[in-house]
């Protein structure tokens, strides 16, 4: 089969979903997905096209080459700026496309035998549509950068783990998995790169056109309390308007969310020099540190920061957890009761606690856990449904009402904090009704 016959198929079926429409303005909705997803697979399979390209580029344009370049040839200094001015990227795109179809591209030993390529799972992926050319440079850019700490085993684990939990996840999303694949991969590396980022934390003030500006940097131990608080104080604010008696009225809370944490700061910098209001509107907010027992006890690894993408070693959690306002979560240890039946209606917060360790936040758009409800999947009064954690999820007020509104079904696998949630979609948004994974599991790289 050709290379370019599933870029052929790919085209044909787009111009089979688009028919006879003059604009996406007359396509009914049901159209405007089914050309989505054809849309992007039609780009995965140009992807894995291009990669192949860049890669032929860059090997004919080898330095030993000189003047006989085909870059130089064509006028410029290397190949990533010939394939920059021929699609219309930038040159930093352009060295991705051909760092991914080198690792991709099969190889060949001094004497001329074949060899598979470097990383032949991400090549197959990108080959089957599976995969984009710049999620393939995220993960690729990620087993170089482990590939002598990990060993070779490890890293063809992550080849395999990798690529297939990106299927189906934005970049955004990729990224947060990514951070936590290299924990994993490169343990003894979360703490040197730990002390890289304490060492370039900053917060600079100074004023300008009548205004005072704050620009900061904080490494993930020292944001990790910022964070919460501000997002504490937002949910706050958002849950005081939304029961506001007239939300319309003249003098009603209209504030972004940018404002909020503006205010936030100064009140929160009011009552540590010395407000007299003892409690402040931070909704709950509490950071949470998960780490595994076996870890904690060896001083090793690292741990999570609800709320915070970047992990922290083993020692940044003994001092997290020495302070206020810090919840440690340990693996393994003995915990409350998280069961209640019939018995209470309302989740308690060793039970909210629990559900933010297994759904990391909204199960479904991954907020932070501050920012959701514990939630009964089977209704406490219409379904007589029961206050456990086998019965609970956390979710934003807006997934919230698009489970209920648009007939999404909840369903949860396994017991306690390990069990996977997963949301099934209506028949109208996919015919099969594949479930889709939520909660902490898609981006945990050992779920």
């Amino acid at each position: 089969m050709s290379k370019l016959t599933p870029l052929i198929q790919a085209v044909s079926r787009l111009d089979e979903v688009w028919a006879d429409a003059e604009s996406s303005n007359t396509l009914s909705r049901e159209k405007l997905i089914q050309i989505e997803d054809t849309i992007g697979v039609l780009q995965r399979r140009l992807d894995a096209v291009h990669v192949d390209v860049a890669a032929g580029i860059s090997s004919e344009s080898r330095r030993e080459l000189g003047p006989d370049s085909l870059a130089k040839q064509q006028g410029f200094r290397t190949p990533a700026k010939l394939i920059a001015a021929a699609t219309g990227v930038s040159t930093g795109d352009a060295t991705r496309l051909i760092k991914v179809g080198e690792a991709t591209a099969p190889r060949s030993d001094l004497l001329g035998n074949p060899l598979p390529a470097k990383y032949p799972i991400i090549r197959e992926a990108l080959a089957s549509g599976a995969l984009s050319a710049q999620a393939a440079a995220m993960i690729i850019a990620l087993l170089d950068r482990c590939r002598i700490a990990a060993g070779a085993e490890l890293i063809a684990e992550g080849e395999c783990v990798l690529t297939g939990s990106a299927a189906g996840l934005s970049l955004d999303d990729l990224r947060k998995l990514i951070v936590r694949a290299e924990a994993w991969l490169d343990p003894d590396g979360v703490e040197p790169r730990e002390d890289e980022h304490r060492s370039k934390r900053s917060l600079t003030i100074f004023e300008r056109d009548g205004m005072v500006h704050f620009n900061g940097k904080f490494d993930a131990e020292s944001a990790a309390p910022f964070v919460t608080a501000m997002r504490g104080y937002v949910t706050a604010a958002f849950a005081a308007r939304k029961n506001a008696v007239d939300p319309d009225a003249p003098d009603a809370d209209r504030r972004s969310v940018a404002m909020l944490q503006a205010d936030a700061l100064s009140l929160f910098c009011a009552h540590v020099l010395g407000c007299s209001e003892k409690g402040l509107p931070v909704a709950g907010a509490t950071v949470i540190i998960r780490m595994n027992l076996d870890d904690l006890q060896a001083g090793t690894g690292s741990a999570a920061v609800d709320g915070v993408d970047q992990p922290v070693s083993a020692g940044a959690a003994r001092r997290m957890a020495a302070n206020g306002g810090v919840i440690p979560c340990v693996f393994n240890g003995e915990s409350e009761i998280l069961d209640w039946g019939r018995e209470k209606r309302l989740f308690t917060r060793a039970q909210r606690l629990a559900l933010g360790e297994r759904d990391g936040g909204c199960a479904m758009c991954a907020l932070p856990p501050e920012m959701t409800r514990a939630h009964h999947i089977r209704w406490w009064q219409r379904h007589h449904g029961s206050t456990d954690l086998s019965n609970g999820v956390l979710l934003c007020e807006t997934c919230h009402h698009r489970i209920h509104d648009n007939g999404w079904e909840i369903r949860i696998d396994g017991t306690g904090t390990a069990a996977r949630v997963w949301f099934i979609p209506p028949p109208y948004v996919d015919p099969t009704r594949r479930p889709r994974l939520g909660g902490r599991a898609r981006f945990d790289i050992a779920a």
